[in-house]
């Protein structure tokens, strides 16, 4: 069965792929979409509704979307759903983080969690699930697998940053892992 990611990030596409192995997951690539589906969304869940949405009324296929934000505690939850642009509209991993990094300086409260909304359609109906993992921002950047902020978070009862995992760990507990774990739930319904 064909079910279309709106992704062309080659990261989510291969944890994605590795959570449905019975699917063809179509990339944007894939469908020749090269075009960035505006995320002009206040939120996450309007963010992949709006991904969602434009795929299907563009292509009629059976397609998902999702948004993820890292909300920190001290920062009033940001920088949520504006993570992939926080420090500016060229969506550099690196200046995001240092961004985290310079505002939480001197904070004592870490708290943060990731939070996933993937939007289906499927045969035209919508159906929103969510995946959210709780964890801290540590004080500097470490590993060198995973991608956006990986490198500065470390979910709740590990000692390792998201970089630092293995992408099964990661993909079993992440908040993607969870989202996509619910996907496959609907999917199979």
């Amino acid at each position: 069965m064909k079910l279309v990611f709106a992704t062309n990030n080659p990261n989510k596409l291969k944890e994605v792929q590795a959570k449905l192995p019975q699917y063809e997951i179509v990339s944007l690539k894939e469908l020749g979409v090269t075009e960035d589906i505006p995320e002009t969304g206040d939120t996450l869940e309007e963010n992949a509704l709006i991904k969602a949405r434009y795929l299907y009324e563009k292509f009629r296929l059976d397609c998902f979307a999702d948004d993820t934000g890292l909300e920190i505690e001290a920062l009033n939850n940001e920088p949520g759903v504006y993570s992939a642009r926080y420090a500016g509209g060229e969506r550099s991993a690196d200046a995001n983080m240092d961004k985290v990094l310079t505002k939480l300086d001197g904070k004592t409260n870490r708290k943060a969690r990731f939070r996933t909304t993937i939007a289906l359609i499927q045969n035209g109906k919508e159906t929103l699930m969510e995946g959210i993992i709780e964890g801290k921002i540590i004080e500097t950047k470490i590993g060198k697998g995973g991608f956006g902020y990986d490198p500065i978070f470390v979910a709740n009862g590990f000692d390792i940053t998201f970089a630092e995992m293995d992408m099964e760990t990661k993909n079993r507990i992440s908040h993607r892992g969870l989202a996509v774990d619910k996907l496959v739930g609907v999917l199979g319904e």
